[in-house]
């Protein structure tokens, strides 16, 4: 009996809990959040959101959603086509005078910022973290019991972190001066630019000496770090170009650098590269759609071969017989330029394709509040690296590389010695072309790829090789980052036009200076 009794008390105790802490919803309550002014209406919606049961959010949502009509002061939810109860969740007949709840932006807005609240005890992390950013312009102070019972269930350090910051930005708005003062020292420590928003409109309402005082060191401190953050920004979206930039020109390289052919169908063969990947991501999408997020890893070797056998077709049909004949070489290639252009449109059209991404290379790392490192530019920084590693040893360590380097210093001796110059010309040429595909399937993760996709680095990537010095591949990768670099930190500056405008003057007064580039050619090379 006993223990009949003890079981009865605590089954009691727990259900007085629950109902303690979640409020169930009433139909007063959906009446005053569907119905009224707009001002009532919020208040209504923030009480019932402050310990909301399923059906609570449930209402909610489908006040979100457009889904709430009345009769006759009754509250519907409306589900296709069914009107329903929203307190017992009952089918009910749905009155011809019904009419839509209407929202105006306010209201949708509190709407949006309760259901951010509500997400932050989602089981799913990036659901929490979208209802994080969501709420970080949102000072309403109603909200912090609720933001608080989210920091302590929070497990995630960084969300935590973000959490953190986001109570302490309400709080700057409590008529506590403690709250305020602990508010201010903990918003220090934020790297979220719309944190330096908050600390600025609060110090225009601020009255208080002390609390402004800690305000403006808060503001000091976010400053810089916001400086430091625009500054590794502007680094790494540097590298990022620099790799781009060094996988157009590694190719070019070759058959400007090493065979002296002015190759303006270069932009041309990383087009194929990237229709070639489009082209692979169609079949996987296709034939093979559960293994789409490994399509990438197909279209690589698919697109190098695309291009490599273009160029060999090239080199044989056209170029062999322009060699030594510099100005020929540019026009005729630029006539097949215009032609490949116009091929790529017949058969896939004259509007830009769009390739996606895997999931494995889709989001980014956060390294602070406004620097997002995506991973598809650390993939393509990886993949120009190993490109590079890959062409260097290739070039140095085996007899096709032996042989490209004994035909570039010297053509006539190297015939001599039994090497087949037409043979080797046509793999040199095949190569470079390979690896302009291999830059255009990395184009193609960052962008759309169309017709003129080429167009937009033929000159950047001849800047980079003149630069770097002709047929020296370290001077490429100095010039390629180089290149990079400097024109984004010129951007921030001047902006995207006068960079680029400002980068080809300064390249223009170093050549003129030292027209052998970074890395001077050495020994019969240069003497040819």
């Amino acid at each position: 009996m006993k223990c009949s009794n003890m079981v009865r008390i605590l089954f009691v105790t727990i259900l007085f809990w629950c109902v303690g802490a979640v409020h169930a919803l009433t139909a007063e309550q959906a009446k005053a959040m569907a119905i009224g002014g707009t001002e009532s209406r919020v208040q209504a919606l923030a009480k019932a959101a402050a310990m909301p049961d399923e059906k609570t959010a449930a209402f909610i949502q489908a006040l979100a959603d457009d889904a709430v009509k009345t009769a006759g002061g009754q509250v519907l939810l409306v589900k296709d086509g069914k009107a329903i109860d929203p307190v017992t969740g009952a089918d009910v007949p749905l009155p011809a005078d019904a009419e839509d709840v209407i929202n105006n932006n306010l209201m949708r807005g509190e709407l949006d910022n309760v259901l951010a609240s509500l997400a932050l005890f989602s089981k799913d992390e990036k659901r929490r973290r979208q209802a994080i950013k969501t709420l970080a312009g949102d000072n309403d102070e109603e909200r912090l019991p609720l933001i608080e019972k989210a920091y302590a269930a929070e497990t995630v350090p960084a969300l935590k972190s973000q959490l953190e910051l986001l109570r302490a930005a309400i709080m700057l708005g409590s008529s506590d001066q403690a709250k305020r003062l602990q508010a201010a020292g903990l918003l220090a420590s934020s790297g979220d630019p719309s944190t330096k928003t908050v600390l600025l409109e609060r110090l225009k309402s601020e009255t208080d000496a002390q609390v402004k005082a800690a305000l403006q060191t808060s503001l000091r401190t976010v400053e810089a770090t916001l400086a430091r953050g625009d500054k590794i920004a502007a680094v790494f979206s540097g590298l990022s170009l620099g790799s781009i930039l060094l996988l157009v020109a590694l190719g070019l390289a070759i058959t400007y650098g090493l065979m002296g052919v002015i190759n303006m169908a270069h932009g041309e063969l990383m087009m194929i590269g990237a229709y070639a990947t489009y082209v692979v991501q169609g079949v996987f999408q296709k034939f093979l759609p559960g293994l789409f997020d490994w399509y990438l890893l197909a279209a690589v070797p698919v697109a190098f071969m695309a291009s490599a056998l273009m160029g060999a077709a090239l080199e044989r049909g056209i170029i062999r017989f322009l060699y030594g004949r510099p100005l020929e070489t540019l026009l005729a290639t630029w006539g097949i330029s215009l032609m490949l252009q116009q091929l790529v449109r017949s058969i896939f059209g004259a509007q830009n394709v769009g390739v996606e991404n895997p999931v494995w290379m889709s989001g980014g790392v956060q390294v602070l509040g406004n620097v997002s490192l995506p991973y598809n530019r650390l993939v393509i920084i990886g993949f120009a690296i190993a490109v590079l590693l890959g062409m260097a040893w290739l070039i140095s360590r085996t007899r096709l590389g032996l042989f490209v380097r004994g035909v570039t210093q010297n053509r006539p001796i190297a015939s001599c010695m039994g090497v087949n110059t037409a043979r080797v010309d046509t793999y040199a040429f095949a190569l470079g072309s390979g690896i302009a595909g291999l830059a255009g399937c990395a184009l193609s993760q960052v962008g759309n790829v169309g017709p003129d996709l080429g167009q937009g680095y033929i000159v950047d990537s001849f800047m980079v090789v003149v630069l770097g010095g002709v047929g020296q591949l370290a001077g490429t990768v100095y010039a390629a980052l180089g290149l990079g670099i400097l024109n984004k930190f010129l951007e921030g500056w001047t902006g995207a036009v006068l960079a680029k405008i400002a980068v080809l003057v300064l390249i223009i007064i170093f050549i003129q200076k030292r027209p052998q580039g970074i890395f001077a050619m050495k020994g019969r090379s240069a003497e040819a």
